[in-house]
């Protein structure tokens, strides 16, 4: 049986996988960060556990700098890994795989974003943090300084140097998404190339992360003719898959299963009604959390 104490202590393991999700956009790096700042915690005596006044701050800032070294070492570990890297998509709650405890979801909102993720990626590891840890979750500069290790004013211009970077992607509202994508899934099965070009924006890209697992694209196939073929190219390499409306990431996307196994995970970004972007999660490291039938 659990303290009080202990239990409040427990009861922070879901903001901070948030926070740390967000920051690495990757569940399972994100898990770690959260296990080791709690691994610290422990490691240290009563006495000393006693003497922290907030342990939610005292376990924020733990986490937020390991995150911040996780970003550090990502760089060069994303420079050797096979074709792009995409941030893990998340399934809706609902959908959550196997009998995960309620404090390792992710809550899902706009911060979590497919678009928003990988504008993420492109800012510096301090950025990010500050960014995320202020424009997100609200946390003060002073707080942030002492897990960046800069001044309060120096994360200031941080964030702002951020904030500058996330110009979004048009936002439909999402039943105007899923009506699309309900429109581009069929005319995927149809393998229909001129339905799919209609749909796709002229300037288009779609970006497969296979981590060297499975077959995937190592560039990004880029304009709507061409995806569309490379769609319809995989439709016919891949007969009885099946595709499904499903939430990614809080929007409206597309899963693919074989034998009722999920074997990619799309996202989407639109613009100006039509489709920009898209990003295919294939890596099985990356689908955990995904249901199978």
């Amino acid at each position: 049986m659990s303290t009080p104490a202990e239990q409040v202590v427990f009861g922070e393991r879901r903001r901070l996988l948030n926070i740390a999700y967000r920051l690495l956009g990757s569940l399972a790096e994100a898990e770690d960060a959260v296990q080791e700042a709690y691994t610290r915690w422990y490691a240290m005596s009563p006495r000393q556990r006693e003497a922290v006044e907030s342990p939610g701050a005292w376990l924020t800032t733990v986490a937020g700098r390991i995150c911040l070294d996780v970003l550090g070492s990502a760089r060069v570990r994303r420079e050797r890994y096979v074709g792009a890297w995409v941030p893990e998509p998340l399934p809706d709650p609902a959908e959550w795989a196997g009998t995960a405890d309620p404090a390792d979801r992710v809550t899902l909102d706009e911060s979590v974003d497919m678009a928003f993720l990988v504008v993420l990626e492109s800012m510096t590891p301090a950025e990010r943090v500050a960014f995320v840890l202020h424009d997100v979750f609200r946390y003060p500069f002073d707080e942030i300084s002492r897990i960046v290790g800069r001044t309060p004013a120096a994360c200031r211009q941080l964030a702002s140097s951020a904030r500058r970077r996330t110009r979004r992607a048009q936002r439909p509202p999402a039943v105007e998404q899923a009506a699309l994508l309900r429109d581009f899934k069929e005319a995927w099965q149809a393998k229909d190339i001129k339905a799919l070009v209609g749909l796709l924006d002229p300037d288009a890209t779609m970006t497969a992360d296979g981590g060297g697992l499975v077959g995937a694209a190592l560039r990004p196939v880029e304009g709507g003719d061409r995806i569309a073929q490379y769609l319809v190219h995989l439709a016919d390499r891949a007969p009885g898959l099946t595709l499904l409306e499903r939430t990614v990431n809080g929007r409206p996307g597309l899963v693919a299963q074989h034998a009722g196994v999920t074997m990619t995970v799309a996202a989407f970004g639109l613009t100006d009604g039509r489709i920009a972007r898209i990003w295919a999660v294939r890596n099985p490291e990356k689908l955990r959390p995904w249901r199978t039938a």
